[in-house]
Order: C-alpha cells, then sequence, then structure tokens
C-alpha cells in the first residue's frame, strides 16, 4: 500500500463544514419561527419515535447544547475523512443509524436529541481502528483522540441528569463494532533492506567491511586503486 493513503482531500474540509452548518441551520430555524423540534428525536420502543433515528443528531435543545457538539463533531469527522477517506462516508451514515436504533432499543422512554450519539460513535472508532490497524500514525491518532476527548467516557454511564447517556452508550458501542468490522486501507510501513525477511548478510556491501566479531577490516589502498592501463597504437605515416 502506498503512504498516499493519508492525503487531504475536499471531504475533510467539506464533511465536518457541511455537519456543523446542518446542526446549526435547525436550531436557527427553530430559533427564528418559534417552533420545537423536539418529538423528532428518538422516542424509544414506539414507532413513532423511529423517525429520530434520521432526525435526532440534528437537532437540539439550547445554545449550550449545540455549542458543546460543534467543536468535537468538526474535530472527529475531519479525523475520520482524513484517516479512514476509503470508509468514512460508509461508517458515518450506517454508524449514525445503528447508534440511532440501539438508542431506541435501550434507552428510558422520553425524547433523545442532539448529535452527541455521533460524536461517541466517531471517537470510538477511531480510538479502536487505530489500535486495530497496527499502524504508528493511527495509534499516535488514538493517543490525540484519548488525550483531547478522554474525559467522554463517564458520561457513557448516568453520572449526570438531563443527558442521554444511553446515546451516549449507543454511539461508544457501535463505534467499537463498526471498528472490527469494517475493512480500511492502512499504508504498510516502510521496511530497511535489513528488515526483509530475504536478506542476506554476506550481499550486503556495508557488512563486509567488519568481521564475525564485528571488528572493522580496513582495506588496503592498493585495492581501492583504480588501475590505468594506457595503450599506444602506432599508424605509419603517408608521407615518404
Amino acid at each position: 500500500m502506498s503512504s498516499d493513503s493519508f492525503k487531504f482531500s475536499n471531504a475533510v474540509v467539506v464533511a465536518p463544514l457541511l455537519a456543523i452548518l446542518s446542526i446549526w441551520i435547525v436550531f436557527w430555524v427553530e430559533v427564528q419561527f418559534g417552533i420545537n423540534l423536539n418529538d423528532y428525536g428518538v422516542y424509544p420502543r414506539r414507532l413513532s419515535g423511529l423517525k429520530g433515528v434520521l432526525f435526532s443528531p440534528f437537532i437540539h435543545g439550547s445554545i449550550e447544547h449545540l455549542y458543546n457538539n460543534t467543536i468535537p463533531l468538526a474535530v472527529l469527522t475531519a479525523f475520520l475523512f482524513y484517516f479512514y477517506h476509503s470508509a468514512a462516508l460508509r461508517v458515518l451514515l450506517f454508524g449514525t443509524l445503528s447508534s440511532g436504533l440501539l438508542t431506541w432499543a435501550i434507552a428510558r422512554p422520553s425524547f433523545h436529541i442532539g448529535a452527541s450519539g455521533v460524536i461517541y460513535l466517531l471517537a470510538s472508532f477511531i480510538f479502536f481502528k487505530g489500535i486495530l490497524a497496527k499502524n504508528y500514525r493511527l495509534v499516535a491518532l488514538s493517543l490525540v483522540v484519548v488525550f483531547i476527548y478522554g474525559s467522554m467516557i463517564w458520561y457513557i454511564f448516568p453520572v449526570k441528569d438531563g443527558i442521554s447517556w444511553e446515546g451516549h452508550l449507543a454511539g461508544f458501542a457501535t463505534g467499537l463494532v463498526f471498528a472490527f468490522i469494517t475493512k480500511v486501507r492502512v499504508p504498510e510501513v516502510q521496511k530497511y533492506d535489513w528488515e526483509q525477511e530475504d536478506f542476506n548478510e554476506d550481499d550486503d556491501p556495508f557488512l563486509k567491511h567488519f568481521d564475525e566479531q564485528g571488528n572493522f577490516i580496513e582495506t588496503s589502498s592498493e585495492d581501492n586503486e583504480q588501475k590505468i592501463e594506457i595503450k599506444y597504437h602506432y599508424k605509419e605515416s603517408d608521407e615518404d
């Protein structure tokens, strides 16, 4: 696999931008027209509540709720489309739907709204996929995610009233499952000649300068000098 598997594309900017604009526009419409779209959230174990699987990530209850989800959603979406661009759209779409369905199945009877489930989906997928891929860049990315958003792990438990910890848990669990089942293109780690399995020390020109004990073998100057051979060609003159 070539090393250009990690490359910048328009999707790295467009996808986070669309995600942020969508949730802010929906909130602006609610405020501008004085409407409340909470009824379009996920309502567990009710057929009418299934519409929230599609609409709930775009609905937020307050400006604080919206702001808290904006930056993580933008950052993690950009990470996903840069490092996992071959599977990014698949993970984002099907992961969001799966997370919403799981929330519908396990959550308390209430309307569950917000993009936090998607955020937990992305954070979980990026972290676990980086560890499973065993690529040093992706492992480093996993550590970055832990460093920035590691404290979110507590909110998959009912530690605070007024938050959908079930939605967080559903997103986290879905990201973990997708990390195992999703195939991504990961660049191979470049190896030196001496790291190859078929490497032969006897054929290496550098190692020939050392003996079995590792001592440097000096070569004589005569061996290094290029032999110069001078040839004279005599041609008879045409003049008498």
